[in-house]
């Protein structure tokens, strides 16, 4: 492989919402040098890649930051971090109203006010919402974007006090043999979430119809896991509440059109279970397992208006959804929509799993900052909370940056030898009994069979998950044997890696909480009421192969947490 090494001060990996927006904001920095780094096109990566038609968190009037506090927290059981929550809230009216400037069409009705969607959330047209975010990077003149290359692994040295100090990153090119050793005085760290790592509700060519981005494998948490980074609260699975068979999203129709949950006799059963998120999916469940499914949001009755308000909105994030209402002849109005539970993912955005930071957004690796769906704490940021965090994160960087020396290697680089090597051996290697996607099926299933997913109704107990963790020790063996024909192929490796390192890690917090506190998220059957000993962060470091649990206790509203070392 071609080496170029690339000296940045700021190197951000992943060009999605966070990722972007932390670029504009460093655009007001013009002294420091950035670079974003994306395995595909910031032009339409990420979870904003199909758009978008509501904006989740925003401040509507009459409530208050506190609220929106409130309500995350609430939903969370009280597994939160006040304080990261709240510097979000007080920046999502303010991020919003500079996406409208950038050219977001946001709805507003008669009297020029946004349109609400319930108190916290805006309807909005936002096909485009991922297009205008990237040129809004691009227009910055110390901002350099290096599209189609996959970052692995992150390079850290010990600091003056002989803790660890992120220096760069090392990936690979995704369209040729070109090898990158990107050093860098500080790192951000905007990946996204983890798909993929359960068995899918679809099958074979349509298995990638699912929630979350596909192609968003867990990159992010796999390489702070792999340098030391701590993480918190991964066992907050999040399973989605979708359309059945498209797995579009439900809220539009729940909130947009007042449908409720219904059973297959028609009745309400919604409220006997509860209106959290997970309660929401756990209440489906249920109601199917007990024999009265299948289960809908009664929609049947809805006006043509409200009706083709439906199938706009779909369009601008999940056409599939109108087109399968268009393709049947059965519009909403006419048939009530069929939901499911989609497969568990690993996000921080909807839930508290991630990076454990403070409130600069700065990890437990000096100068390694997370922004986004992989960063902890912090759940219900959706779209507008994850730009809120980029801009934070941003800034930090900016003032970290002002006081720190510089921590880029110069000169020879061993440890860039040593990856690049890593990365020909693959490349070198004669195809041998196993591939990449055979690796990932077969992840899946021990996933899905073990570790509580669809097929075991997000159930599982610590004998199932001693299996889980005994066989995804297997599957990591063998990574180091798959032989790529091309960079693409590199690609698909180290995607299976990152979701493998992620699979250990989840377990491991999955018996680390010995509660129910999150039903479907966490369906613990050896413990199936909650527990006083759950008031806690559950947390964890990677070392030497192992997964070292940590409980920290919870930090209190109107408390900043910051980190002691």
């Amino acid at each position: 492989m071609k080496t170029q090494i690339i000296y940045t001060d700021v190197l951000i990996v992943g060009g999605g919402t966070a990722g972007c927006y932390a670029a504009i904001a460093l655009g007001r920095h013009e002294g420091l040098s950035v670079l974003v780094a994306e395995k595909a096109n910031i032009e339409r990566s990420g979870c904003l890649a199909a758009g978008v038609n509501a904006l989740n968190a925003y401040i509507t009037e009459g409530h208050t930051s506190e609220d929106y506090v409130d309500y995350a927290s609430t939903d969370a059981d009280g597994i939160v971090r006040p304080d990261l929550l709240l510097s979000i809230c007080e920046r999502l009216n303010a991020v919003t109203a500079d996406l409208e400037k950038r050219g977001l069409v946001i709805l507003k009705d008669e009297n020029g006010k946004y349109v609400s969607r319930g108190w916290r959330n805006i309807k909005i047209n936002g096909e485009n919402i991922k297009p205008i975010l990237a040129q809004g990077a691009r227009e910055q003149r110390n901002v350099k974007i290096l599209n189609h290359v996959n970052i692995t692994d992150l390079q850290t040295a010990a600091g003056k006090d002989g803790k660890p100090r992120v220096t760069g990153a090392f990936g690979f090119s995704v369209n040729e043999a070109v090898f990158y050793d990107i050093r860098a005085r500080a790192v951000l760290i905007a990946t996204g979430g983890a798909a993929g790592v359960y068995r899918p509700n679809n099958p074979g060519f349509s298995r990638h119809k699912m929630w979350y981005s596909p192609f968003n494998t867990g990159a992010g948490y796999a390489m702070g896991l792999l340098s030391g980074a701590e993480m918190t609260t991964l066992e907050m699975r999040f399973i989605a509440l979708r359309c059945k068979d498209t797995i579009a999203p439900t809220g539009t129709i729940a909130q947009g059109a007042h449908a409720r949950q219904v059973n297959a006799a028609g009745d309400v059963y919604e409220t006997r279970y509860g209106l959290k998120t997970s309660e929401r999916v756990w209440g489906t469940v249920e109601e199917n397992r007990a024999g009265r499914g299948p289960c809908f949001l009664a929609t049947k009755g809805i006006s043509k208006e409200a009706e083709q308000d439906l199938f706009k909105a779909y369009l601008n994030m999940a056409p599939s959804q109108t087109l399968k209402w268009l393709e049947s002849g059965e519009g909403p109005s006419s048939e009530n929509v069929e939901v499911e539970g989609s497969e568990p993912y690993i996000v921080g955005g909807h839930t508290a799993s991630g990076f454990w930071v403070d409130t600069a957004r700065e990890t437990t690796v000096r100068g390694l900052f997370a922004a986004g769906d992989v960063a902890g704490g912090a759940p219900q940021k959706y779209v507008t909370g994850a730009l809120a965090e980029g801009e934070i994160a941003a800034e930090s960087i900016a003032d970290f940056l002002s006081r720190a020396e510089s921590a880029a290697i110069v000169g020879e680089n061993p440890a860039a030898a040593q990856k690049r090597t890593e990365y020909e051996s693959h490349l070198s290697a004669h195809g041998g009994a196993f591939t990449a996607e055979m690796l990932e099926e077969a992840m899946q299933k021990v996933m899905d069979e073990y570790a509580g997913g669809i097929s075991c109704q997000y159930r599982y107990n610590e004998s199932r998950l001693a299996v889980a963790d005994a066989r995804i020790r297997e599957l990591q063996a063998l990574v180091s044997s798959l032989a790529a024909t091309d960079t693409d192929e590199l690609l698909r490796i180290y995607e299976v890696r990152e979701r493998l390192i992620v699979c250990r890690a989840l377990i491991a917090h999955l018996r680390a909480r010995r509660e129910t506190r999150w039903h479907s998220f966490g369906e613990n059957l050896d413990y199936p009421e909650k527990s006083a000993d759950g008031q806690c962060y559950v947390n964890s470091v990677y070392k030497d192969g192992e997964m070292n649990i940590i409980r920290r206790p919870l930090v209190a509203k109107g408390v900043c947490y910051e980190h002691k070392n």
